[in-house]
């Protein structure tokens, strides 16, 4: 098969609410980045967040199995810090195979919900 996808991907846009409503996991305010391999070998992958007021954090590493798609909540981002909630943040995403990346965020603050999806941008 082609690739599909870039190695080098951004998110300008960034921000994991710091509350939510609703049950939890499902309904907790978060976002994502969802990551398409559509190659035959694994993903390596590496996220560095930037923040207008310090250092960048990172990288954090996940894999991405052949032929298959991932979805990376960056709540759930720990080692080597944990991404602060309710703080503007970018981040850019590289990877050693061709990837595709959809950003996604959950907002749960109030009952009536908002979901926000974009692609990322192919650098």
């Amino acid at each position: 098969m082609d690739p599909v996808g870039r190695t080098r991907w951004a998110i300008a846009e960034g921000y994991i609410p710091a509350e939510s409503t609703g049950e939890l996991p499902e309904m907790q305010s978060h976002e994502t980045a969802c990551i398409l391999n559509a190659s035959d070998r694994n993903a390596r992958v590496r996220l560095t967040v930037f923040f207008s007021d310090r250092e960048p954090q990172g990288p954090y590493e996940v894999d991405v199995a052949p032929r298959r798609t991932r979805h990376v909540r960056f709540n759930e981002l720990s080692a080597p810090a944990p991404i602060p909630r309710a703080t503007d943040y970018s981040c850019l995403i590289e990877s050693d195979v061709p990837i595709v990346v959809q950003h996604t965020r959950l907002d749960t603050r109030q009952t009536a919900n908002a979901l926000l999806s974009t692609m990322a941008y192919p650098v």
